[in-house]
């Protein structure tokens, strides 16, 4: 196969998976239909995690109003937004519950849409969009949760700074030394300190929304090109008008969840059982705290690291990485029913260990 046809075995590729030629604004809108079936219910998930995703920007836009990004004054600012700034409180709960939110919204989505197979040719770019941008959102999550810069947050991205450096001992020869420049690049320093805050700062309000923003453009673009999956094996009851039928609808579900986002983010204080305290400043003399965790969204991997060896957890979150961007490839022709049952096991999996983690923290904090 020589240079030309490699080209054009690549352009035919692309075209096929984003014919911008037949782009028009009757098959965008006029045309554009969504199947209704009994697994319909997962085409509003994406829609939600985009909903939160805005939330984040628009809360954490008003957040950088009074933040600080230094060691000396972080905590502080943060206690001043919380205490002090009219609507702070409400703010930095909607930002906090936003981001759980929002996680949740991706994770959700992801596993309905691989029981529904909507990874299928043409589809595979919106797939592989789609698991980058799950791993953005899960950066989004572990660069935040250092910002507020207390005692537990620092502490606990201390040891996930740490853990990328012992992924050098199982490494051959010069490339041992890998992980440990990456984590001497992203700390900055030899330690968790004002380096890593301003480093942090910088990958959760530019790097990492300015990532999600532009792989956001491109999923959201292939799936105006290909509209939804058809999501079942058997043909769906009815066919519905996208706009402006199903976009109510969407606004609705959107309604909806900002109503209990509202609802969660006003009616629980920060000393409640579910909410997210600011626990005490850093202290570099302090000892670390009893009850040190990280966020729920960590625990599947958190936790079977406190009975499995790092090998074996490091080995398993590669091979299921792996498997999950190049899914659209290794279950090609495997069937819709298959592939709900591991959507179901990969849900329960993460339920569980979700739901482990907190009755272990909360037994163990009481």
């Amino acid at each position: 196969m020589n240079i030309i046809e490699t080209i054009q075995r690549v352009e035919a590729y692309l075209g096929e998976r984003f014919p911008v030629a037949k782009i028009n604004y009757a098959s965008l809108v006029q045309k554009k239909e969504v199947p209704v079936h009994r697994l319909s219910w997962g085409y509003y998930l994406g829609g939600l995690a985009l909903f939160f995703f805005v939330v984040q920007l628009l809360s954490g836009l008003m957040l950088l109003f009074y933040y600080q990004p230094t060691v000396s004054d972080a905590h502080a600012s943060v206690e001043y937004i919380t205490e002090h700034v009219p609507g702070g409180a409400l703010v930095r709960n909607l930002h906090a519950w936003g981001s759980s939110l929002m996680i949740a919204a991706v994770l959700a989505h992801l596993l309905t849409a691989f029981a529904m197979k909507a990874f299928a040719r043409p589809r595979e770019l919106t797939w592989v969009s789609g698991v980058l941008l799950l791993g953005l959102t899960f950066g989004l999550g572990f660069t935040g949760y250092l910002l507020p810069w207390h005692q537990i947050a620092v502490n606990a991205t201390k040891i996930g700074m740490q853990s990328i450096q012992e992924i050098g001992q199982y490494l051959p020869g010069q490339m041992s030394e890998w992980p440990r420049l990456v984590k001497e690049t992203v700390q900055g320093e030899a330690t968790v300190g004002q380096a890593t805050l301003s480093r942090f700062f910088a990958l959760h309000v530019i790097l990492l929304p300015l990532g999600i923003a532009g792989l956001l453009g491109v999923h959201l673009f292939s799936v105006q090109l290909h509209g939804m999956s058809p999501g079942v094996d058997e043909p769906p009851r009815r066919l519905e008008k996208f706009f402006p039928t199903f976009f109510i609808k969407d606004l609705s579900v959107w309604g909806v969840a900002f109503m209990v986002l509202f609802i969660l983010a006003l009616c629980l204080p920060f000393e409640s059982f579910y909410a997210y305290p600011l626990f005490e400043p850093f202290n570099p003399k302090g000892s670390t705290p009893d009850g040190i965790k990280p966020e729920w969204y960590f625990y599947f991997v958190y936790y079977p690291l406190e009975i499995l060896p790092y090998w074996v957890i490091l080995i398993g979150q590669n091979v299921v990485g792996m498997v999950l961007l190049l899914a659209p490839w290794i279950f090609r022709a495997t069937s819709r029913a298959t592939l709900r049952l591991l959507a179901v096991a990969g849900a329960a999996y993460l339920i569980i260990m979700t739901l482990f983690g907190e009755s272990i923290y909360h037994l163990f904090k009481g």
